[in-house]
């Protein structure tokens, strides 16, 4: 068996959209960078078309080779700060390993039009996200006041002042003290002008956002 040019016309090409993935992972500093998308890109190319040579069933070997990235994208998600990262880097992963596939397999034209596709959604799809989060942010709040025969509902009723919905919320009582820890959802602004209110507030010992 002999490598064609074509073929290492594929491992060059998918090895450059794998830099250019990569590269836009690490100007954002995430786990997996530029070395791991290049390296996810050539990989998958290299396997499509050594199982294309060799295999007589070469969508047994293509499948295993989603199985394996699949194990990376689990590996990149964990969670943090009682929130999950890294999902959208997974998908890039895997998105990166399709392109990788395609490449191999000689679809030129799809495989293209998928990464411009990616690419749009990663760098003009930002700004948006940004807008989207601005205007919905979801913060977690933990407040410790001296107990006092009674409930935080005041502090609830001061959410809802502030436009700010409930997601979740617990209250519980030491034999001095109530915390309150409660996940609120509204405007980023809104969350700033209470953040700045419970800083400000004499009644409350410790508060954790």
């Amino acid at each position: 068996m002999h490598l064609l040019q074509e073929d290492i016309i594929k491992l060059l090409l998918s090895f450059l959209l794998g830099a250019v993935i990569g590269t836009e992972r690490e100007y954002r500093s995430k786990s997996a960078g530029l070395r791991t998308m290049i390296l996810i890109a050539v990989g998958s190319t290299l396997f499509t078309v050594l199982s294309i040579k060799i295999s007589a069933d070469a969508g047994r070997i293509a499948a295993n080779i989603v199985t394996g990235i699949g194990f990376i994208g689990a590996g990149i998600i964990f969670r943090e700060n009682n929130r999950v990262v890294g999902i959208t880097t997974a998908a890039i992963v895997w998105v990166t390993a399709a392109i990788g596939m395609g490449i191999g397999a000689g679809f030129y034209e799809i495989t293209v039009i998928c990464f411009v596709i990616s690419g749009m959604s990663l760098v003009m799809l930002a700004p948006l996200q940004k807008f989207i989060r601005r205007r919905s942010q979801i913060r977690n709040y933990r407040l410790v006041c001296q107990f006092d025969q009674k409930s935080l509902k005041t502090y609830e009723d001061l959410f809802q002042q502030y436009d700010l919905k409930i997601l979740r919320g617990e209250q519980s009582r030491t034999e001095k003290h109530i915390t309150g820890s409660w996940t609120l959802q509204g405007p980023e602004k809104h969350h700033d002008e209470l953040t700045q209110r419970l800083l400000n507030d004499t009644d409350i010992r410790e508060f954790d956002f």
